[in-house]
């Protein structure tokens, strides 16, 4: 029976995919999104609360009498709004903040794997410039330095030298570019990455599809770090013993070991993960979906994920999902600039001519226009029965989209088609 009410908390790419699927439930008769998007809006009504003002989504869900809020970004997680609501009395999926410190503490995601042999690089942590400094130039470069809170994906330098060590250091411990806190130094690990996401319920852990994200700015995995370029799925580079080992020895693991810790997860848990020469080892957790890759994963899924979702949320049983055995592939279009400084207000056009999946990152409504909003403004995502199928199905898509300062890369997949 079509009589749920849904609220979305957050407003990107990722949030709009999360829409599209409650969308296709047969549970689901309204879907609200805080604060949304423009392409959101289609599918949702938006909201104008922030993401992390708990109290106001709290109070918009008892006014609305919502049956289920599913929480979107990392942020909301990190001040508590799981605690909140499920204090009120209200179904959430998203994990408890002390759960959530798989994320937003990466000295405590460490201990954590440590303590219970789920393989990953060795670490130290440092509070102090000085100490951490003499550290770094006393070890073999290249250099993983990890700010150990929450920085919006850009808390990680990778310093090929003293002078890159040195200033990565100074920004993170003197001058608190992303407030105070440590700095986790870790050894340098090489090979494929890729991302495995799961929901989980304590300790039943039920797996998505992989898929595998794009950073750099540029083709040639050039350029900037960013919040991801596009993503796809079917990797080729990951046998069935790779695929158990993530499963078995990182993500049961890790939702076990966090039972054991008193701080159980009731929501995703993204492992972002290498195939290194050594077996396959965490690069770090994500406490939620991962952004671009819910982009592509979530198409796939055949259950109602508003099953998943409250029996979580109400601590039941969940059906083992269904997903479709067909791959995805998604190119992000981004502001010219990103992931530095941008412009926004640029009128897109050509959007009703695009025959795949458009999922809205950063857009706006002005004076019945669609504009720019954002860094990362489009995913397209398009499906086929192979990587090379789908990625040219996506490009033909994405040459339609009409906008004077958006660009995007046109290797998605690059890794995958070399194989």
């Amino acid at each position: 029976m079509r009589d749920k009410k849904v609220l979305v908390v957050g407003g990107g790419g990722r949030e709009h995919a999360i829409v599209d699927a409650l969308s296709r439930s047969p549970q689901v008769a309204q879907i609200f999104c805080a604060p949304g998007n423009a392409g959101i809006a289609a599918q949702a009504t938006c909201v104008p609360i922030k993401d992390t003002d708990v109290e106001g989504l709290k109070a918009f869900a008892l006014e609305n009498a919502v049956d289920l809020t599913v929480v979107g970004p990392e942020a909301a997680l990190a001040v508590g709004i799981v605690d909140a609501f499920r204090a009120a009395g209200l179904p959430i999926f998203g994990h408890s903040k002390a759960a959530t410190r798989i994320e937003s503490s990466k000295e405590f995601a460490k201990q954590i794997m440590e303590k219970y042999g789920v393989p990953t690089a060795a670490y130290k942590s440092f509070s102090d410039f000085d100490e951490a400094l003499a550290y770094v130039n006393g070890r073999p470069f290249p250099a993983v330095l990890k700010y150990d809170g929450l920085a919006a994906g850009k808390g990680v330098v990778i310093a090929q030298d003293a002078a890159e060590a040195e200033a990565a250091l100074r920004s993170m411990l003197l001058d608190a570019s992303f407030g105070q806190g440590k700095v986790v130094v870790e050894d340098f690990l090489t090979g494929p990455e890729f991302s495995f996401m799961c929901f989980v319920n304590g300790r039943d852990v039920y797996p998505m599809p992989l898929s595998q994200d794009h950073k750099r700015a540029f083709d040639a995995d050039k350029g900037p770090n960013t919040g991801g370029m596009g993503a796809y799925t079917g990797l080729p580079f990951i046998d069935d013993k790779d695929w158990k080992d993530a499963y078995e020895g990182i993500l049961r693991r890790t939702a076990e070991a966090m039972c054991q810790e008193g701080c159980p997860l009731s929501g995703v848990l993204y492992g972002g993960l290498m195939k290194t020469p050594q077996g396959v080892k965490v690069i770090e957790f994500n406490a939620r979906f991962g952004d671009p890759e819910t982009e592509v994963v979530l198409p796939l899924l055949q259950s109602d994920i508003y099953e998943i979702f409250a029996g979580i949320a109400l601590d039941r049983p969940v059906p083992q999902p269904q997903w479709a055995d067909y791959v995805t592939l998604g190119v992000v279009l981004a502001s010219k600039g990103y992931p530095g400084h941008y412009d926004k207000g640029f009128p897109i056009r050509g959007l009703n001519g695009v025959d795949a999946r458009l999922y809205h990152m950063g857009t706006a409504r002005r004076e019945n226009e669609l504009v720019t909003a954002g860094g990362r403004v489009l995913m397209v995502v398009a499906k086929g029965a192979d990587i090379r199928e789908a990625r040219e199905k996506v490009y033909a898509e994405v040459a339609k989209i009409d906008c004077d300062n958006l660009f995007y890369r046109k290797d998605i997949a690059h890794i995958a088609l070399e194989q």
